[in-house]
C-alpha cells in the first residue's frame, strides 16, 4: 500500500518539472550550433563568410537575440573571392530587432585599407550602416608607399589610439573622439 501511494507522488514531481522548463522558454536557445560556418550573399555573390564554435539563437527571449559565446570570425570578399576585410572578437551578441551587433573582448578588425582596428568593444548598427564605440581604440595604419621607399622594411605606420570612436561600416572613414598617438614625419 505505501509503494502504491508513493509511486503517483513521484510521478506528479516529474510532471511538475518538466513544465517548469517549458515555462521558462525564454531562456532556452531554439537553435543551438557548434562549429557554425555560414556564407552571405549579396545578389548571388558571396560577400561575407562567419564562423564560430557556437552560435545560440534565443527566439522567445525578450528582446530575441543571437549570441555567440566563443566569439565569432567574419570575413568580408571582393568579386574574386579574396579576402578584403576581416572581424574577429571572443563574444558576439546580435539584437534582431534593433539590427545591433555588440561584439566585446579583444575584438580585432582590418578594413579594406588593410588599417587594423583593436578594442574591447565595439557595436555595429546595420540599420544606420555605423560602426562606434565609447571604449579605447587602437588603428594602425599600413606605412605610405613614401615611407616604404625612404625607409625600407623599417618603415612604420601610423598608430592612432584614442577614447570613443564612430565610423560608417565599412570602417575606412571614421573620427576618433580623444584622440593620441604616434606620427612619422618625413625630414
Amino acid at each position: 500500500m505505501v509503494a502504491i501511494l508513493f509511486f503517483p507522488s513521484c510521478r506528479r514531481k516529474e510532471v511538475k518539472l518538466r513544465m517548469d522548463a517549458i515555462d521558462d522558454r525564454a531562456s532556452m536557445p531554439v537553435l543551438d550550433a557548434q562549429e557554425v560556418t555560414t556564407l552571405i550573399s549579396d545578389s548571388g555573390v558571396t560577400r561575407f563568410r562567419i564562423t564560430s564554435r557556437q552560435w545560440l539563437v534565443f527566439d522567445k527571449a525578450e528582446p530575441s537575440h543571437w549570441e555567440f559565446p566563443e566569439g565569432i570570425y567574419l570575413e568580408q570578399f571582393d568579386q574574386m573571392l579574396q579576402t578584403t576585410a576581416t572581424l574577429r572578437s571572443d563574444y558576439a551578441y546580435y539584437d534582431d530587432q534593433a539590427e545591433i551587433w555588440r561584439l566585446t573582448g579583444n575584438v580585432y578588425a582590418t578594413n579594406v585599407n588593410g588599417e587594423q582596428f583593436e578594442t574591447p568593444e565595439l557595436y555595429w548598427s546595420q540599420k544606420d550602416e555605423r560602426v562606434y564605440s565609447d571604449s579605447s581604440i587602437t588603428i594602425t595604419q599600413p606605412p605610405t608607399q613614401a615611407a616604404i621607399q625612404a625607409r625600407g622594411d623599417s618603415a612604420r605606420g601610423t598608430i592612432i589610439k584614442g577614447i570613443g570612436f564612430e565610423s560608417n561600416q565599412d570602417m575606412t572613414k571614421y573620427t576618433i573622439r580623444r584622440p593620441t598617438g604616434i606620427f612619422p614625419i618625413d625630414e
